[in-house]
């Protein structure tokens, strides 16, 4: 599979792409419009970092292309409609720079205490003056962390060892969660009153823009340092600049602003007390090789083995969840594939129902792979975890999911119901192990088979002799059985048997099969 990277990449990055079975690196950065156009079209995947724009056009020229890897934060030069309306998978690296972030945001705290830059240029221009660069000490001083995620905590385990007193505001975590930080959580009156240092690490909602503004501006503490190495428009630079003036704030370390790069009338451009920095929080050498490093893997995982992580266009599924999930995700989808390829026509409604511990992760996953192996037995490959969703609602199926923490009989459950001109059919999958799973149910029948390879799928009148009869004609066909599973529900009733097999079977076989006269429907799917 071709790897096109059409950006700068250290040589990190490309050797973990170069050492990679089955990846053929194309290394090709500064492309052109009409030579990126070109180049993508033979891609299966496509790298980049800021400087490539990944336009609907580039997106309609890659007939092969599966994902997009952008090492880095920011997906801004990417149209993730157009990656949407093709199945293309948008993954970014948003972890691997976050360690420098929180330096950088250290690295502010210590300038301003010591007005540093300040100092330096005085002291280049001539001047020396160390009684007008009086500084503060920060240890024992209240660093407030506005937004308590991974590098908020990183700030936190950071002022610690500083001997700084870490107070935390984020309404989404318990108290007992930032007590193990280390950290106090308080209100958000609290942060603004009480924080000598008040840094922000939160992202640019409806709730979070201009959070610090005129109003809430006037009730921090007096004389205290604002830091935003976060993101632009969680200020109010203007009331910034003016509570600086006043004296209300000290100073400020600004590495992010509203507007990049900001227009030469900013007002805090201005101001000695100060320090802006170009976007520098991920600026490292040490950064942009995790990334790089961080974003080849990514794609490599996926390409080869159809791992989603860190994924902007579809719920991401961190490492650690997903090797819990991953069982669910492959159940979920051979559940999918088992009623596409039984009861997939004219279908009007899926319903998935989740039942004991896989409540405890996100579904939605687990969905898009279910409406995938539905999808795939009728459309073929142009179904993929992404665009599952859109293409079950483009055929006016209306899916639905419900959740219930108890799970009757089994740990972990699966119902899946489609209905459609077949009528209505469930099957239920479980867990019997960590990478054990097994269809359990179908129709009501309770069975124990494994969802894998060639499956004959029997429904047949309570009978004697049927066992004998379908071994008699699966041996004669030279077939071997490798697992047989039979239920009935009750006595001279209907019954289900789901026989595995270690080879396809023929129509010629599947004909005798159904020529008896108390077998009612003889069926192979294969998963």
């Amino acid at each position: 599979m071709r790897v096109l990277v059409s950006d700068k990449f250290p040589t990190e990055g490309l050797h973990v792409l170069e050492q990679a079975e089955g990846i053929v690196l194309d290394y090709q950065p500064g492309l052109t419009t009409e030579q990126l156009l070109e180049a993508v079209a033979e891609a299966d995947a496509l790298i980049v970092r800021s400087g490539t724009q990944v336009t609907e056009e580039v997106f309609q020229a890659a007939n092969r292309l599966k994902v997009v890897g952008r090492a880095g934060v920011g997906t801004d030069n990417l149209d993730l409609e157009a990656a949407n309306r093709k199945g293309v998978v948008i993954m970014h690296t948003p972890f691997g720079s976050t360690t420098t972030t929180a330096e950088h945001t250290i690295a502010m705290v210590f300038a301003l205490a010591r007005r540093i830059p300040s100092a330096c240029q005085s002291t280049k221009s001539g001047q020396w003056q160390s009684e007008r660069f009086l500084g503060i000490e920060i240890a024992g001083k209240t660093i407030g962390v506005l937004g308590g995620g991974k590098i908020g905590r990183l700030v936190v385990e950071r002022a610690i060892a500083l001997k700084m007193k870490p107070i935390v505001y984020d309404p989404y975590l318990t108290e007992e969660t930032i007590r193990l930080l280390g950290a106090e959580q308080v209100t958000f009156e609290e942060l603004l009153t009480r924080s000598d240092f008040l840094t922000l690490h939160t992202p640019l909602n409806a709730d979070t823009a201009n959070i610090l503004n005129r109003e809430t501006l006037a009730r921090v503490k007096p004389g205290c340092y604002i830091i935003n190495c976060a993101t632009g428009g969680l200020i109010d630079e203007t009331a910034l600049a003016e509570a600086i003036e006043a004296g209300r704030v000290s100073g400020a370390g600004i590495d992010v602003f509203a507007k990049e790069p900001p227009g030469a009338d900013n007002p805090l451009l201005k101001l000695e007390q100060v320090i802006c920095t170009p976007h520098l929080r991920t600026a490292t050498r040490d950064a942009q090789v995790n990334v790089t490093v961080q974003v080849a893997t990514q794609v490599i995982d996926f390409l080869t083995n159809g791992i989603i992580v860190n994924a902007v266009n579809v719920p991401s599924i961190s490492a650690d969840l997903l090797a819990n999930l991953r069982p669910h995700l492959e159940l979920a989808e051979r559940l999918g594939s088992f009623q596409a390829q039984l009861y997939g026509t004219g279908l009007e409604e899926i319903r998935l129902e989740y039942a004991g511990t896989v409540t405890e992760h996100p579904t939605e996953p687990l969905t898009m792979a279910a409406l995938k192996g539905i999808l795939t037995p009728m459309i073929g490959p142009e179904a993929n975890y992404i665009n599952a969703p859109h293409l079950a609602r483009e055929r006016g199926i209306l899916v639905s999911e419900t959740r219930s923490q108890i799970s009757r009989g089994f740990s972990s459950m699966i119902r899946l119901t489609v209905v459609g001109a077949k009528g209505e059919h469930a099957i239920c999958g479980a867990m019997f192990g960590e990478d054990d799973y097994r269809i359990v149910r179908v129709n009501g029948c309770y069975v124990e088979a494994i969802p894998h390879g060639h499956i004959l799928v029997l429904f047949n009148e309570d009978r004697p002799g049927i066992i004998g009869f379908i071994g008699q004609v699966l041996g004669e066909a030279q077939i071997n059985i490798a697992g047989m599973n039979l239920t009935r529900q009750s006595v001279d009733g209907q019954a289900v048997s789901l026989i595995n097999v270690d080879s396809c079977i023929s129509d010629e076989t599947l004909e005798k099969l159904r020529a008896h006269p108390h077998i009612v429907a003889a069926s192979q799917i294969v998963l």
